[in-house]
């Protein structure tokens, strides 16, 4: 069975989800991060695994559901950081970020008899999702991150060191207000869709 991890960032303000301000406040774009990262945990709980996983920057808070263990983000690059993610987990592992609080449980149940590697792109040009079925931390440092070719770049990583890719459907990742609005279209009863209309709506508060 698979190890599911999420790469995380403590939803604290001024620490994440920058792109979102303005027109959100610091203290909304934090909310929102919270509410993506709880939607993807809920998922991932929902997900059948081996293990749960989250690599964490900062501490966890009360959004944590209970059946993941929690481990500190090494220092470095996003690239780095991935590669220390799978170095810490036999495979096969999935790992997602969470910035994809669409993201269901069967998204998540992935079988590897047929594939060496999942990739799940984003229509940013990066990707939301990596499954590695033996990982291999080498696959991952050296990939520039947080680019439009991202994604690209990484999938012929992964091609070019002759692994069979299994692609797993494009999403849209949360980083602007647009992209906030079409992802909570996708999923109106998560926790996302309801705080993004109550931060929307006349007189919409920094906090719940």
């Amino acid at each position: 069975m698979t190890t599911l991890l999420v790469i995380a960032k403590e939803p604290r303000p001024g620490r994440v989800k920058t792109r979102l301000t303005p027109p959100f406040s610091p203290g909304q774009a934090a909310a929102l991060a919270e509410a993506s990262l709880a939607d993807t945990l809920d998922a991932v709980a929902a997900a059948p695994a081996a293990r749960r996983i989250l690599v964490l920057d900062g501490a966890p808070g009360p959004w944590l559901p209970p059946g993941f263990d929690v481990v500190p983000q090494c220092a470095g690059g996003l690239d780095e950081r991935l590669a220390d993610a799978f170095a810490r987990c036999p495979g096969p592992a999935l790992l997602i970020g969470m910035d994809t609080p669409q993201v269901t449980p069967a998204l998540l149940t992935v079988d590897f008899a047929e594939c060496d590697a999942y990739f799940g792109a984003a229509e940013d040009g990066g990707f939301w999702a990596l499954g590695l079925a033996d990982p291999d931390p080498a696959l991952l440092r050296g990939v520039p991150m947080s680019v439009p070719e991202t994604g690209a770049v990484q999938r012929r990583r992964l091609v070019g060191a002759g692994l069979r890719v299994c692609d797993l459907p494009r999403l849209r990742d949360v980083d602007t207000a647009a992209d906030a609005a079409a992802v909570a279209a996708l999923v109106p009863h998560g926790r996302f869709a309801a705080l993004l209309a109550r931060c929307t709506a006349p007189g919409g508060t920094d906090r719940r």
